[in-house]
This record gives C-alpha cells, structure tokens and sequence, in this order.
C-alpha cells in the first residue's frame, strides 16, 4: 500500500459528498473482511487458495502468515463501460470502523488526473494499518504489494510486479503477472488511463451484484 505524505480529513465536497484519497495495491494477502466476526454479513468475503480453488472457510490462515487463504484473482477490477467501472477496495473511514464498512461499497467520483468524473463502485473487503481517513486502496493487479512483500510469492510461485510501492509503470509490463491477473492490470491502463493516486468524492451505495456475487459477502 502506497504511503501517504499528508491525508485529507473529513471534509464535505460542494456536492455533498465526502472528499477521499486512493492509493491502489494487490498483496495477494486474505483480505481482513474474509475473517469471521468482523461486521454484520451474511458471510465473510470469499478466499481462494493458490490454485485458484475457492475457500469457504474463514479460519483459514492468510498466505501472508504461512496459510493457504489468498485474494482470489477474480476481484482485479472492470470496466462496466468508458465512464463506470467495479472493483474492490481496503478502506478506512473517519469515525468510522471495520464492522461499519466491511462488505459496504462505496461510489468513488474521481476529481483529478485523466479520469476526473469518471466512476468506481468498490465493496470494502479489506482494511490496513498504514491507510490514512477517507482512504481507498484499490485492489489492481501489479499495483504494488506494500508491506506484505511475501503473499504473492507463496501464491504463485514467483511474483515480478514492478515496484514494492506503485507497482508495474506500464501496461507491457502487466505480462511479467501471472495470466489471470494482466486483464486486470491492464484495467490500469486503459480505463483507468494511468492515473496515480487520483482523488475522489465517494458516498455509500447499495452494492451491485456484480460485486457480491464475486465477493459472497452481503452486509445484513
């Protein structure tokens, strides 16, 4: 995950809407959400093993800690058209706690950079101690694995994701990712045009069931 410099506090937009940051990664880690008893939800979010097998049971132990519970690659995000688009998020709110926003989704309006007004619904499946307020961290293939330097390794074998922080600096280099993640990747290049840590407006939204069905977690 992308340190920050400085972090916006809550603040209100012009429309209303709080103003947020994003920074982007893919640790392959489990995702926080995916533990039992952290929010009110029908269930935890879905893991996968390092074949690509879905995990239905929560108590298994991250791949980051030696376990065999990973992201699954089917959360990289997606263009819904040129201006929409669906992924998912580690997030932490102001004020705000896990039990509150684990398998919410919030509809981040992008302010600057070559996607400002363009729009991304993500569902919170995860959280992090180095994220600021209002802070998304979007889940994109080779976006950088942060802290967690040791999950995507022991999930593929290997991993050549371009920098610790910041990930691949070019849609070429998103081949260096294993086959079911540069789709994913190249989401960074073409939708997402390149843009580096944009800001956003957001506001919470019902989650589609584009992502749901994806995650399995409902909030109740």
């Amino acid at each position: 995950m992308i340190p920050l410099l400085a972090v916006s506090l809550l603040a209100l937009g012009a429309s209303g809407q709080t103003t947020g940051v994003t920074t982007r990664y893919w640790d392959c880690c489990k995702p926080s959400c995916s533990w039992n008893d952290k929010a009110s939800v029908t269930q935890p979010v879905l893991t996968c093993d390092a074949s690509g097998n879905t995990l239905t049971d929560p108590n298994v132990k991250s791949g980051c800690d030696g376990g065999s519970a990973f992201t699954c690659t089917n959360m990289s995000p997606f263009a819904v058209d040129d201006n929409t688009a669906y992924g998912f998020a580690a997030v932490s709110i102001a004020g705000s706690t896990e039990a509150a926003w684990c398998c919410a989704c919030y509809q981040l309006t992008f302010t600057d950079g070559p996607i400002a007004g363009k729009t991304m619904t993500v569902q919170a499946t995860n959280t992090g101690g180095d994220l600021g307020s209002n802070h998304f961290d979007i889940l994109m293939p080779g976006g950088g694995v942060g802290i967690f330097t040791n999950g995507c390794p022991a999930q593929f074998g290997s991993w050549n994701g371009g920098q610790q922080y910041g990930g691949v600096s070019s849609r070429e280099e998103c081949s260096n990712l294993p086959a079911s993640l540069v789709e994913g990747c190249q989401f960074r290049f073409d939708w997402f045009e390149g843009a580096d840590n944009p800001g956003v407006t957001f506001q919470e939204v019902s989650c589609p069931a584009e992502l749901t069905s994806i995650s399995g977690c409902q909030r109740l």
